[in-house]
């Protein structure tokens, strides 16, 4: 007997039910492929220009390692993350337009949304396809904001960068909940903000599509100048031999006007296919695996030419199969304007993970004298940097990269051999508009 006929032995209509939930996911991917699509055709359209938003990042430049050939990334195996600093080994840009298509006459928006990556690494061919680099469109989804139906909340549907939380000196996206899928934003009921989001896929790389639903509650006033945010995400069991259900919770508290910035603290917790935290996880874990996260990060700016950005990161990964692992990172960038366009910028970063076969440790040091056109602000980009960086890690370490990332900066392997330090020196720009 097939396990859904099966199953409607026990419960009365449960095959119905599923029928009925698979009509509806059905609905779902049907209703988002058609919006991808629209906001194609709308973004081609022609639309007054004053409409018409354009948006952007960019960071190029190029490096060499000392006494060796290309430049070299230093990352440690098990760090889901590296301070980037002098340290980031590829061209990478993203352009996006937004057109507000139409204002009803409720004041609500009619708008579509369109983003194109180029990715292209260092010392490659400059193609983006392959080895050498990738071209993707990480964003294209139609959205209906400001309703008065939903007190000023928002649909949306298609591929989405959404509610993503990160820390900036290390591009650690620890809570991101970007995906493909749609959803309900920012429902205002009482002094608190709802959002709902039904997802298939996180990025353009996993490879499995997962049925996830992130459900968030945000606006809790703590204190003067605190917020607290509340998100649970719940994964279902696709349906693969061996495969499991998961969730993962976050809480998130902001405190602004914190040394002329803010402050973030997250705390998170997964299991099964959860304990990918702010991501899906492996489907193939179940709930005897759980990942616990503490996250703590705060920019500042005391004084107009004093700023910067300091973090740290505890994760504790628990594995029924042995393979338990728990991660540090402690780094700061602090940035000093000794003119109105001229920074001083340096950042210090270490990891370590504690693993199976060692404790793996690596640091780095980058020194940047930088040009900054917009003034002396962290925050001001464009900033064009010459950069020397200098990392060093231990006998673990390098054991991990052979094992894990043969060819890295870390393994024997790698341009730096059987050294355990290396160094990198170059030139990059970074820029972001909107």
């Amino acid at each position: 007997m097939p396990a859904n006929r099966a199953r409607a032995a026990f419960w009365p209509g449960a095959y119905e039910f599923e029928q009925h939930n698979k009509n509806n996911r059905w609905l779902m991917r049907t209703t988002i492929n058609r919006a991808l699509a629209a906001s194609c055709l709308c973004l081609a359209l022609p639309f007054p220009a004053q409409a018409l938003e354009f948006a952007g990042y960019l960071r190029s430049g190029l490096g060499t390692s000392v006494n060796s050939g290309s430049q070299s990334c230093f990352q440690l195996p098990g760090a889901q993350s590296k301070y980037r600093l002098g340290n980031e080994c590829e061209q990478y840009a993203e352009l996006e337009l937004r057109q507000d298509l139409y204002t009803l006459d409720d004041g609500s928006v009619l708008s579509v949304d369109g983003m194109a990556s180029l990715y292209n690494r260092y010392d490659r061919n400059l193609s983006f396809q392959g080895e050498n680099g990738s071209a993707r469109m990480p964003q294209m989804y139609a959205q209906w904001s400001n309703l008065p139906s939903l007190n000023g909340g928002s649909l949306w549907a298609g591929r989405r960068y959404y509610k993503r939380n990160d820390i900036h000196i290390s591009d650690f996206y620890y809570w991101n909940q970007s995906a493909t899928g749609g959803g309900v934003e920012d429902v205002r009921i009482g002094d608190l903000k709802y959002s709902y989001a039904f997802s298939r896929k996180d990025n353009l790389y996993q490879k499995q599509a997962v049925s996830r639903h992130d459900f968030n509650v945000a606006g809790f006033q703590t204190n003067p100048g605190g917020e607290l945010e509340l998100g649970l995400s719940y994964l279902e069991k696709p349906d693969r031999r061996g495969a499991h259900n998961g969730w993962a919770l976050t809480t998130q508290h902001v405190q602004k006007d914190f040394f002329g910035g803010k402050n973030k603290l997250a705390l998170q917790y997964g299991e099964g296919p959860g304990t990918g935290l702010g991501y899906t996880g492996n489907s193939y874990l179940d709930d005897g695996n759980k990942s616990y996260r503490l996250v703590e990060f705060f920019d500042w700016q005391v004084t107009p030419r004093f700023g910067g950005q300091v973090e740290a990161v505890y994760q504790k990964d628990l594995r029924p199969d042995g393979q338990d692992q728990n991660w540090i990172s402690l780094g700061v960038r602090p940035a000093y304007a000794i003119t109105e366009q001229f920074k001083l910028v340096t950042e210090f970063g270490h990891d370590q993970v504690e693993a199976p076969g060692g404790t793996r440790k690596l640091s780095k040091f980058t020194f940047a004298p930088t040009w900054s056109p917009k003034g002396p602000d962290f925050w001001a980009r464009p900033e064009v940097r010459l950069y020397y960086t200098y990392a060093s890690w231990n006998e673990a370490a390098k054991r991990a990269a052979n094992e894990l990332a043969a060819g890295s900066a870390l393994s024997d392997s790698g341009v730096f051999g059987n050294a355990r330090h290396g160094a990198n020196v170059g030139l990059q720009v970074e820029y972001w508009w909107k």
